[in-house]
């Protein structure tokens, strides 16, 4: 028997959500929550502003916290407050320089001072729900450009290079702590590659608002292993990889109770969906797509980049005519035999190219000296110049009879100097030589 839907129908939907505000009353946040969110909002949105994460993020903006007047008032309150009477401002590629740490004790100052006025002016909020949005959405995409760059850096290894040629020869108890950990990872490319996949799938899904969770869970473990290591090995940038860390407790702290209850006690919850600062169904579904988008494009953008970087200073870098290590098997220096002891610090032990720019002197102590290198093939000449002095050059002739013998004269050091050199394969080294064997016998620690 056929069925008939009722005469009446309902009155059609609105083309637009209706405002938040309309469709549901205002939650009321815990007075703890109100103030800890505004100390948040305030401190990680300067500390971006302020920090490399801007730039990274947009583009085109530059570091404030090294512009006015931040970098003034950073100052100030080191000279004032602190009572530090000089704080050098030359860059290093530290992190943790005495201004990064001003700098952040600077930020800590701002934002106390400004959640107090912000309490005042707000008291009768019960929430910050739009303001939240809005500081969610910013702290997720610049949290996401953060561990895009670095974890293309190590999936590109450039970070961690490939064993340099110097670092075979140096003793090993020469490398600082920060060495040890930055050649071993240089020493096992695909582990390089695997962290850095690792760090990027966070990046990944910190575009994807509805991955949120999963990313700052993933990014959180990411950036402990990375402030771990830092604290460990001495690296210069446990404030940052702090920070990163911090920014991933943030975004997973509106559901670390759900979290709790789901993978701890095991108990059925429901993850908080990410607000979104968009009102209507469709500007999120934009919005969405936007983020999404913003991240393919930052996601291509570094793939760009490391390519390129590797192939310019990475394994996949030009090298020297002269590549390899020379062990100087005789020297004469004012036509006098220099013969090769171990007393004798100024005596060459040997030579080392590895990119067409620079070049190593390794002296019988094992200490190395860094020159930068200019190789004419065709004239046969080498111009080796002395660290940051430039005029400081030496100028010398090559002759190579055949692949594994070398021959350089001329003026090094001011005097006149001969070098008969044999090459020494870097294969024959058991860092390179030893490889990997799925079955072994016996382990092979040495």
């Amino acid at each position: 028997m056929a069925t008939f839907a009722p005469s009446y129908s309902p009155p059609l939907a609105p083309t637009s959500s209706p405002p938040i505000s309309e469709r549901e009353p205002a939650a009321t946040w815990h007075p703890v929550t109100r103030i800890a969110f505004r100390f948040c909002c305030v401190y990680f949105s300067l500390y971006i502003c302020t920090t490399q994460m801007l730039p990274g993020l947009t583009l085109i903006l530059p570091d404030f916290g090294n512009l006015a007047p931040m970098k003034q008032l950073t100052l100030w309150v080191g000279h004032t407050i602190l009572g530090i009477a000089t704080i050098p401002m030359q860059p290093s590629g530290s992190g943790d320089r005495l201004f990064n740490w001003v700098h952040a004790f600077t930020l800590l100052l701002i934002a106390a001072v400004s959640t107090i006025v912000w309490s005042i002016a707000a008291r009768r909020r019960v929430n910050h729900e739009r303001a939240f949005a809005w500081f969610r959405l910013f702290l997720r995409l610049a949290a996401a450009t953060t561990f895009f760059s670095y974890g293309f850096a190590k999936a590109f290894p450039t970070q961690m290079p490939v064993l340099a040629l110097q670092r075979l020869v140096e003793p090993f108890g020469n490398f600082s702590p920060m060495g040890v950990l930055w050649y071993s990872v240089g020493a096992s490319p695909a582990y390089e590659i695997a962290t850095g996949c690792a760090e990027i799938l966070a990046g990944v899904l910190l575009f994807v608002p509805r991955l949120t969770v999963v990313g700052a869970l993933i990014a959180g473990m990411d950036a402990t292993m990375i402030f771990l290591l830092n604290m460990t090995y001495d690296v210069p940038v446990k404030l940052f990889s702090f920070h990163l860390l911090l920014m991933s407790m943030v975004l997973l702290a509106p559901n670390a109770r759900r979290l709790f209850d789901l993978l701890i006690l095991q108990r059925t919850s429901d993850i908080k969906p990410e607000p979104s600062v968009a009102r209507s169904a469709r500007a999120r579904r934009a919005l969405v797509i936007a983020q999404i988008a913003f991240g393919a494009l930052m996601f291509l953008r570094e793939v760009q980049q490391g390519n390129n970087a590797y192939h310019t200073f990475g394994a996949g870098g030009p090298k020297s005519a002269l590549y390899g290590i020379w062990d100087v098997t005789a020297m004469t220096v004012d036509g006098v035999d220099r013969p090769a002891l171990l007393s004798d610090t100024r005596r060459l032990r040997r030579m080392i190219f590895q990119s067409p720019t620079g070049a190593y002197f390794q002296t019988m102590d094992d200490s190395l000296k860094r020159l930068g290198a200019k190789l004419d093939t065709t004239a046969k000449r080498l111009t080796l110049t002395n660290g940051a002095d430039t005029a400081a050059k030496m100028a010398l002739t090559y002759q190579r009879p055949d692949r594994e013998h070398l021959l350089i004269d001329g003026i090094i050091e001011g005097r006149p100097t001969h070098l008969a050199l044999q090459y020494k394969d870097p294969d024959s080294f058991l860092q390179r030589s030893r490889g990997f064997s799925w079955v072994q016998e016996v382990p092979f620690n040495r």
